[in-house]
């Protein structure tokens, strides 16, 4: 089938003054959670909430800062969640 992108805008609901982020993200059907970048977490100023323990896709885990609230558009639809910190594309 291939990779699968979207459009998507993230933005901090609580400082509504910062600008949002649009970006064309890889879409993972079989990811848990959102994960961004650190430079998104910062430039959103989101707040990290705890440090999560994940297993990423080569079986290693990793302790990741787990960052929100994000709010998320696609089209139409919006939701608020938060962000693992992780990688280094959204």
């Amino acid at each position: 089938m291939g990779l699968v992108y979207a459009n998507i805008t993230l933005s901090n609901p609580i400082n509504g003054n910062l600008k949002s982020i649009s970006s064309n993200s890889l879409v993972d059907t079989g990811a848990v959670h959102l994960c961004i970048p650190e430079h998104v977490a910062i430039q959103l100023q989101l707040k990290e909430l705890e440090k999560r323990e994940v297993t990423i896709a080569d079986g290693s885990k990793k302790l990741c800062p787990y960052v929100g609230p994000v709010k998320l558009q696609f089209q139409n639809r919006s939701c608020f969640t938060g962000a693992l910190v992780l990688g280094d594309a959204i």
